[in-house]
């Protein structure tokens, strides 16, 4: 057991809220696969020569490919503190997120979380509600130390890793 304080500091972007919401929501998670089949199939209608059913079916697909991208887009630049520089402190009861412009502040009791998990961008954090979820980009941690403590520091206080 540790007592030592991890110091993370970030500049959020909306592919840290995109990896989030692919690994946690079957919707985004799948809309590229989908998509692609989609856009397969058009094309290999239009070579048979059905070609407004295989335009359809290629528009629509990149349409589903697009949507996903456009929301977290759209919804990360509508947010005033989204692209905020945050700075955050984990230790054995919690994770403490600040903005730097003071702006927004939590206090995230690792006994409220659901779940937690890794990607390849970044480590999530879930509370029960599935619109919660706390992104905790990779480039937050100074080194790759840091981010085996972070990752011990939550399976001991959360549990182990949930997809």
């Amino acid at each position: 057991m540790s007592d030592e304080q991890l110091e993370l500091r970030w500049d959020p972007r909306p592919g840290d809220w995109g990896d989030a919401l692919r690994a946690v929501t079957p919707l985004y998670r799948w809309s590229p696969w989908f998509a692609t089949a989609l856009t397969t199939f058009g094309a290999v209608l239009v070579v048979l020569g059905t070609l407004p059913a295989g335009i359809f079916g290629m528009v629509f697909g990149l349409i589903i490919a697009l949507l996903p991208v456009l929301d977290v887009y759209i919804s990360f630049r509508r947010n005033p503190v989204a692209a905020a520089t945050v700075t955050a402190t984990a230790d054995e009861s919690s994770m403490r997120m600040m903005t730097i412009d003071g702006t927004a502040y939590t206090d995230l009791r690792w006994s409220s979380l659901a779940g937690w998990l890794e990607t390849n961008r970044s480590f999530v954090l879930r509370t029960g509600e599935s619109t919660s979820l706390f992104p905790v980009p990779n480039r937050a941690f100074g080194a790759q130390e840091e981010r085996r403590r972070f990752r011990e520091l939550l399976e001991r206080q959360v549990g182990p890793e949930r997809r």
